[in-house]
């Protein structure tokens, strides 16, 4: 079982370190900034501890009385049975203590820390592992803008501000709204900037169309990943990755509008709708989408609709299907001396009268690569109008299905049909000099 993670105010506590080797510095340089008045108590003193500012120091060995009004101690000495002996009398005192490198004998631990400011972050795997909390420290570290800090100094220095401005009842709004427009646009904010927030609509919060890239939850944008991790509410459909959804918050609204067990997809106009009702509840929407929102994606249709609403919203690319799964596939849609170009076409339209693209004639006399997404159930007809318009029958194409392990079929235009029966949906069609290419490491 875990250690819960109690944050304890240590301004002008009373706190004890017995031993001076590089233990005992490294405990007092991670305690020191959080303003304990601490005391020091070893024979001997490293010279780095000699140097610390603000520190009471004796200059011998551990006695009981130095027990006397101590809030937390350490024991760091090189000594296991001198330490133990330490933690014994603290707990029977009540004192809060830590011996290093004895979990028994602690009733509190030292987490990693990272620290921006008044930002703190402790990680703690309860003992089993100070080498796995350290590295999840350092990759937490390596997240956080190296200006965090002065962010948070920014954003308190607003506080006062918008208690004497801003309604009670529309603060967290107003607050979760600068930290967001500083996250996106940089600090301090311009004066137009400012009063935009603190006089925009109460509560009125803002959708970002974010693409979630094509396949593993790591291809998503660093951009699109942040608006994930502080958003309010997530609204998504079908991903290839689910692991995305853990990066929201944890009290975060996740609306599927996907389709699901042969469910059709919430109707479109109920998405829009849906989108401007979560920015007017004052949430930092996410619109999560496979790929990219705007290639095929109706990502228009909602900024469209939340434009004609009045709620402000952002666009976040992501990995496009016509690039990645072909690309994944060893399928370049452009190279050179074989596609200077490429053309990406949705194979179900309702402006026709069979579905399938009007254009098909002049998608055959293009140079370069057609791909074509949603037309694995139309592969036949698509192939029969390529080439009765004219594409050679022994034009390369390649059909690469699936959602967890796509695998890919490679053909022709004359037998693609007949060889790709078995394919899985969803699934991108690649027709041209490329699909007959495999470039995969």
């Amino acid at each position: 079982m875990g250690y819960f993670p109690f944050f304890v105010d240590l301004e002008g506590r009373e706190g004890l370190v017995v031993g001076g080797g590089a233990v005992a510095l490294r405990k007092l340089q991670k305690l020191l900034p959080y303003g304990p008045r601490l005391t020091v108590a070893a024979p001997e003193l490293l010279a780095e501890i000699e140097a610390l500012p603000g520190l009471t120091r004796l200059r011998r060995s551990f006695a009981p009385a130095m027990l006397e009004g101590k809030g937390f101690v350490i024991a760091a000495t090189d000594d296991r049975e001198v330490n133990r002996g330490i933690a014994a009398l603290c707990r029977e005192r009540g004192i809060p203590v830590n011996a290093v490198d004895d979990k028994e004998q602690c009733t509190f631990l030292f987490p990693a820390l990272v620290k921006r400011g008044y930002l703190t972050v402790g990680v703690s795997t309860a003992g089993a592992s100070p080498s796995a909390a350290a590295w999840v420290g350092r990759r937490v570290s390596e997240r956080l803008p190296e200006d965090f800090g002065e962010l948070l100094d920014y954003l308190a220095s607003l506080r006062p501000m918008v208690r004497k401005r801003v309604a009670e009842e529309n603060r967290a709004a107003v607050f979760a709204r600068l930290f967001s427009a500083c996250m996106e646009e940089g600090f301090p904010l311009k004066e137009a900037a400012l009063a935009a927030v603190l006089e925009g609509a109460p509560g009125m919060g803002k959708v970002y169309l974010v693409g979630a890239g094509c396949g593993a939850a790591d291809l998503i944008t660093v951009r699109g990943l942040r608006l994930l991790e502080r958003c309010g509410a997530v609204v998504y459909d079908d991903l290839l990755d689910q692991a995305l959804l853990d990066a929201a918050p944890e009290g975060a609204e996740k609306i599927y509008v996907g389709k699901r067990r042969g469910r059709h997809s919430m109707a479109q106009e109920d998405i829009n709708a849906l989108l401007i009702a979560k920015a007017r509840e004052g949430k930092e929407v996410v619109r999560l989408k496979g790929g990219d929102p705007f290639v095929f994606g109706r990502g228009g249709e909602e900024a469209l609709a939340l434009q004609a609403a009045g709620i402000a919203w952002g666009y976040v690319p992501g990995v496009t299907s016509a690039v990645a799964v072909p690309g994944a596939a060893g399928i370049p849609v452009t190279h050179r001396g074989v596609s200077r170009s490429f053309c990406v076409v949705t194979a179900r339209t309702a402006d026709s009268a069979d579905g399938l693209p009007e254009n098909l004639e002049e998608l055959a006399h293009l140079p370069g690569t057609l791909v074509f997404l949603m037309g694995l159930s139309r592969l036949e007809e698509i192939a029969r109008g390529l080439t009765g318009a004219g594409l050679p029958p022994d034009t390369p194409v390649a059909v690469i299905g699936g959602k967890n392990a796509p695998r890919t079929i490679r053909g022709t235009l004359g037998d693609i049909a007949e060889r790709a029966r078995e394919a899985a949906a969803p699934a991108v069609i690649v027709v041209g000099g490329t699909a007959g290419m495999d470039l995969r490491g």
